[in-house]
């Protein structure tokens, strides 16, 4: 009786009722509560996929994974929109759809015209949207469109979709709302980051890519970055060697700084240094630019020589010509008064004189005619294994009178070459009394002259080789001038070397040098392939 009495009251009272009311609305308030965590979360993962990893389709699944948890979403795209180009991403269910481009353009416009969400009713929509029927096949009646802006400009559009027919309420268009905002930002920075991603990997490529060295030092003048030409360079240590003061200037001035660097294999470098500087305008690291200028230099040299042989050959013609006549009658007067006089008388001996100064002065202007290029000559087909033979005919007698070895390696089957042979035997001429006069005044106990012909790819080579006295390193770049000669003067009039590289020259040919002092030369006669 007592417990019937009990519930009648509680009937009577409402407090079953509000029991009943308060569990409701408390487990309304969880559900609530689950919901902002799931959206919390969300909106989370969008950030954290903004600093981490930038992955827009990575992000988007995930985010569809959390999304289905709070609201009925059955089908998912996202439509970007980038140099009047429309691209598809399928984001929702995975694999139900390929990323195409085709076809789903119409809708997008439909939204960004209308710059805000649209609920859409497929079957409403008219069939000039090649989206409907694409829709319906995959069993989508109703869509919501979100265009997405950045900066007032139309970056995409997100289209959800569901296959019942429940148009989204204000609680989840609203949460819809901020999430768009939120995948809009993330668009932007993932551009933003591919933007200065391809701009940084540009810059490398770019920087890996340059022939010239850079070398990149920081503040205790270590390297912190170099290119490609520069790991591959293999006088690198001796180079940055020879530019530490430089950059060590650099750091000091806070001024971009230059030098011309030597090294001992005879490479030239121009180097430039620029001080790297921060926003508060402090040093912290210095760029270092090296540009291998060793063949404009030689050029520079070759161009300034061929300039003064030019100068020095028009003077010299003009003073071959005017030296010939006085000359022609002491040498005729010198012959006519020594046939008259006695062997033994004084006066003979001083016309002698007369007469042997008189043939070193004739042979002289004939070099100097000779390098004037007073002098004409034809051009014809000829082998320079000819040539050579030739001026070993001439001058074998005297090389085994001076006790000279001489070993010869002539290649075999060379083609001929057009120009004048006599004019190339002078060189070779030459090259070969100078490599004898060389080897009388080395140390070496067997002298020896090494003759070599042989081809290369556009040109055939004689090299005449001796073990001699060498050339000194400074003297080097003088020996092609004219008059310029270490020998005494009964020996050498300085202008064998300048009239040979005229004539090599003529015949669009060079001469290289190779010397050690007190070890030897090479001298390198090289005549191109190509007819003149």
């Amino acid at each position: 009786m007592q417990a019937a009495n009990t519930d009648l009251i509680e009937l009577l009272t409402g407090v079953r009722s509000s029991k009943k009311n308060y569990y409701t609305e408390l487990k309304n308030t969880v559900e609530q509560l689950k919901k902002k965590n799931i959206q919390l979360e969300i909106m989370n993962d969008i950030t954290n996929s903004i600093h981490i990893n930038l992955n827009i389709e990575e992000m988007l699944h995930q985010v569809m994974g959390r999304l289905g948890q709070l609201m009925v979403i059955d089908n998912c795209h996202l439509i970007l929109l980038k140099d009047n180009q429309t691209s598809l991403i399928h984001i929702y269910p995975l694999k139900s759809c390929e990323q195409q481009d085709a076809g789903w353009t119409a809708l997008h416009e439909l939204a960004l015209l209308e710059g805000s969400i649209i609920q859409k009713h497929v079957s409403t929509l008219p069939s000039l949207y090649k989206e409907k029927e694409k829709l319906l096949s995959l069993d989508i009646h109703i869509i919501l469109m979100m265009p997405l802006y950045c900066h007032e400009k139309g970056i995409g559009v997100l289209l959800f979709g569901r296959k019942d027919l429940e148009d989204w309420d204000e609680e989840e268009l609203g949460f819809l709302r901020k999430l768009s905002n939120q995948i809009t930002i993330m668009l932007e920075k993932t551009h933003l980051f591919n933007e200065l991603l391809h701009s940084q990997q540009k810059w490398v490529e770019t920087f890996k890519a340059i022939e010239d060295i850079i070398v990149i030092f920081n503040q205790n003048l270590e390297v912190e970055q170099c290119n490609d030409s520069a790991i591959e360079f293999t006088s690198l240590e001796s180079l940055l060697t020879a530019a530490h003061s430089l950059i060590q200037s650099t750091f000091v001035t806070q001024t971009p700084n230059f030098k011309e660097i030597h090294l001992t294999n005879d490479l030239i470098f121009d180097m430039q240094t620029y001080p790297i500087q921060n926003r508060d305008m402090h040093v912290y690291g210095v760029i270092a630019y090296f540009k291998n200028v060793t063949k404009k230099r030689n050029m520079e040299a070759q161009l300034l020589h061929s300039g003064k042989l030019a100068a020095i050959g028009e003077m010299a013609a003009g003073i071959a010509h005017e030296l010939n006549s006085p000359l022609t009658a002491i040498l005729g007067n010198s012959q006519i008064l020594l046939r008259n006089s006695p062997s033994e008388n004084t006066d003979t001996i001083l016309l002698q004189d007369i007469k042997n100064c008189g043939d070193r002065c004739k042979e002289i202007i004939k070099s100097l005619l000779t390098f004037s290029r007073q002098n004409e000559y034809s051009f014809t087909y000829y082998s320079l294994n000819e040539a050579v033979n030739q001026v070993l005919n001439l001058l074998k007698f005297q090389l085994e009178k001076n006790r000279i070895t001489l070993q010869l390696s002539l290649m075999n089957d060379l083609p001929l070459l057009k120009g004048s042979q006599p004019q190339i035997e002078q060189i070779i001429i030459n090259l070969l009394l100078n490599a004898r006069d060389a080897v009388d005044m080395g140390k070496a106990e067997k002298k020896r002259i090494i003759i070599e012909t042989y081809a290369e790819e556009d040109y055939l080579a004689v090299k005449v080789r001796d073990n001699g006295i060498g050339i000194a390193p400074e003297r080097i770049p003088l020996i092609f001038h004219p008059f310029h000669t270490t020998k005494d003067m009964e020996k050498g009039t300085g202008l064998g070397l300048s009239v040979s590289l005229g004539i090599a020259k003529d015949h669009n040919g060079t001469i290289e040098v190779k010397s050690s002092y007190e070890k030897g030369s090479s001298f390198i006669l090289k005549l191109p392939l190509i007819g003149l």
